[in-house]
């Protein structure tokens, strides 16, 4: 490395940290009072560069001053509430109608999913049948038909006789109703959501803010600031100590930059003279490529579970093992990765996991899980 090269290595180390420190990501509104909107969201057509928002968490605001969230799939939803911490989204309908917008709900193309799903049949019933009786969704019923939603399949096929069956799919819920509920009420709370990635809830336990390293790098980190969110006299302070400590470090630098070049001239002669000897040195054998997988005891200490008739399963998953591609089935068991919570086929992710040490999905290095199975299922 030449003495240039150095130089403006070392310059660059130390100027880095001020540059970042000048980027400020302000903290965004819509409407006096409103929900504050930080990184990993961020509102479109604000001053903010594009770094200060991870992808898939644009917001906008409404002509009333209200924050919206747009899904790919399923239209705009108000925002009620933002949990950094526990990294939940709270989302209701402009129109007041969520059980409707719930019936053609795809969450696919964004970084939302739900924590809870339960299956839920919608009945279309005669008013005169339902009256007085049950609890039906005002918001989708008329004068002469009641639309009514309910968890307990017995129930839905009890009613099948005087009721029209108009679908039955999987709900995002905000915990999972019990067979001895019944009835949703209206089905037309908030709708709860959260997101995985980034994982920013340990940052804000600890009271920072998550951000990316750099403008250019899609690494995430974790910045504490003085007076989170406050006064910008703390932030003018912080960069007048960094300026004050950059001019003595570039002289330095450059001291230093000019010791390695005295020193890269006087041993010039001996790396070439080494260099050739490693030249003429005979070529060794190849090392040999050692797999790193997980011993038996580490993968048979990763939760079991049996899938049960509803397929349904915790964390990031879907229907299919990302290991052999074929769709999950009742009865079969799946083995779950912690931290990560990647479920697969048991027998798919036992072989992945002798030959590699990572999730196949996340690439991430599974943590020591305390030996139990599970074999209830799900």
């Amino acid at each position: 490395m030449g003495t240039i090269d150095v130089l403006f290595l070392l310059i660059f180390l130390f100027l880095l940290p001020i540059l970042h420190a000048s980027d400020e990501c302000r903290i965004s509104m819509c409407g006096n009072g409103s929900i504050p909107i930080r990184f990993p969201f961020q509102l479109e057509d604000q001053a903010n560069p594009r770094s200060c928002g991870y992808p898939g968490f644009d917001l906008t605001c409404s002509s009333e001053n209200k924050t919206v969230l747009k899904l790919p799939f399923s239209g705009e939803f108000y925002v009620r509430q933002i949990s950094y911490i526990t990294q939940e989204i709270l989302l209701y309908d402009p129109l007041k109608c969520l059980p409707n917008r719930l019936l053609s709900l795809n969450l696919l193309g964004s970084p939302f999913v739900s924590a809870f799903y339960q299956n839920f049949t919608f009945l279309m019933c005669p008013s005169s049948f339902t009256k007085s009786r049950f609890p039906s969704i005002d918001c989708l019923s008329n004068s002469t038909h009641s639309v009514l939603a309910t968890s307990s399949i017995s129930f839905a096929t009890s009613m099948s006789a005087s009721c029209e069956v108009l679908k039955t799919l999987q709900v995002p819920v905000s915990r999972p109703v019990q067979f001895g509920e019944g009835f949703s009420t209206t089905l037309n709370n908030d709708l709860h959501l959260t997101w995985y990635e980034p994982d920013c809830s340990n940052c804000e336990l600890q009271g920072g803010m998550c951000g990316f390293k750099s403008n250019t790098s899609q690494d995430i980190g974790c910045f504490y600031f003085p007076g989170k969110g406050g006064s910008n006299n703390s932030l003018k302070i912080f960069r007048i100590i960094c300026l004050s400590i950059a001019m003595p470090a570039i002289t330095c630098a450059i001291g230093i930059a000019c010791f390695a070049c005295f020193v890269d001239r006087t041993n010039h002669n001996a790396r070439r003279r080494s260099a050739i000897a490693v030249a003429a040195a005979p070529e060794g054998p190849e090392p040999a490529v050692v797999l790193m997988g997980l011993d038996e005891t580490t993968i048979e200490s990763y939760e079991k579970l049996v899938l049960g008739e509803s397929r349904r399963l915790p964390g990031p998953n879907d229907i299919t093992c990302p290991i052999c591609l074929s769709e999950y089935c009742s009865k079969e068991t799946l083995r779950c990765i912690p931290d990560c919570k990647h479920c697969f086929h048991a027998e798919c992710i036992d072989e992945w996991l002798r030959l590699n040490g990572t999730c196949p999905v996340c690439r991430n290095n599974p943590s020591p899980s305390p030996a139990h199975v599970s074999l209830d299922s799900v």
